[in-house]
């Protein structure tokens, strides 16, 4: 049986200027550990199980960036279903090493995701526990194009939510690991607070896996929409968030290691959630789920 279901989010990685860097940061923020692979790039491990990796950038006019993948049994088939639904082919499948076949796209908005098809490498080894992957969301302003799309091509069953549950993730996200390449679509990098506040808008659809009932429970992403209060600049994306056992300190951490806050801690329905930078301009979002129904204070 594999270790993700069929369109889970599997993986992780960022896209720095300074790789080294970067392993200073999340070294220090998470507490990762790092391994250097055979390319440019440095998988993270968190008690001694795989989270994400870091990968320096090789064109810097790509965005300093997180990017998320979808597990697929089958990525060529995934891209022809991509470009059926009108979405647009980056990257077409390459085997990475004997890790995996890895293929990058985007969405009809331009939101860019990749694709992980494992072979020796599944891809999480941690997931849904402190300082790893435990959600992700699109913020577009093509809600239905967008909507039609996730649901042909990875089989997302939908659920919209209330005003007074937009902002928010269950934390109930999938996961893998991979060694995909570069995240991102070469848009203009807009401003992170930009960026994180176009999180929270009153327009929030929930994910579910195929064959899964709707909900909470069965979660695995969501989509947000970026309102006209935004600069037309602002391109769709991914964001990517980390569980962690404290919010406000975790937040309070970035800033002194270099980074920002671009979204200060508030809560939702899930728990306790902020939206930060790091110190080269990435930005992630990092959750502190409900403990026994009690919010964070």
């Amino acid at each position: 049986m594999a270790a993700f279901a069929r369109s889970a989010p599997c993986w992780v990685d960022v896209q720095l200027p300074d790789l080294e860097a970067g392993k200073r940061f999340y070294g220090e923020l998470f507490g990762w550990t790092f391994r250097s692979g055979e390319g440019p790039y440095a998988d993270a491990f968190s008690g001694g199980r795989l989270v994400a990796a870091l990968v320096a950038k090789q064109d810097g006019r790509m965005p300093t960036a997180w990017g998320i993948y979808f597990a697929t049994e089958d990525a060529a088939a995934s891209v022809a279903r991509i470009r059926e639904a009108g979405g647009t082919v980056i990257t077409d499948p390459v085997w990475a090493g004997r890790a995996g076949v890895v293929a990058q796209a985007a969405d009809p908005g331009g939101a860019v995701f990749g694709l992980w098809q494992a072979g020796e490498r599944e891809g999480f080894e941690k997931r849904n526990e402190p300082v790893s992957f435990c959600w992700t969301e699109v913020h577009t302003r093509q809600r239905d194009r967008v909507d039609a799309f996730y649901e042909e091509v990875f089989g997302f069953q939908g659920i919209d939510l209330g005003t007074s549950d937009a902002s928010g993730a269950p934390g109930a996200g999938g996961s893998g690991s991979a060694e995909p390449g570069a995240t991102g679509s070469g848009s203009a990098e807009p401003d992170a607070t930009e960026r994180g506040s176009a999180a929270f808008g009153p327009d929030f659809r929930m994910w579910s896996p195929a064959g899964t009932e709707p909900g909470p429970d069965t979660a695995i992403g969501g989509r947000s929409v970026i309102t006209d209060a935004f600069p037309a600049e602002l391109p769709s994306y991914f964001l990517v968030c980390f569980a962690v056992e404290d919010c406000n300190s975790t937040a309070g951490h970035a800033v002194r290691l270099g980074g920002r806050i671009t979204a200060p801690p508030f809560d939702i329905p899930y728990g306790r959630m902020a939206v930060l930078q790091d110190d080269q301009g990435a930005v992630f979002a990092v959750l502190q789920p409900v403990v026994s129904g009690k919010r964070a204070e």
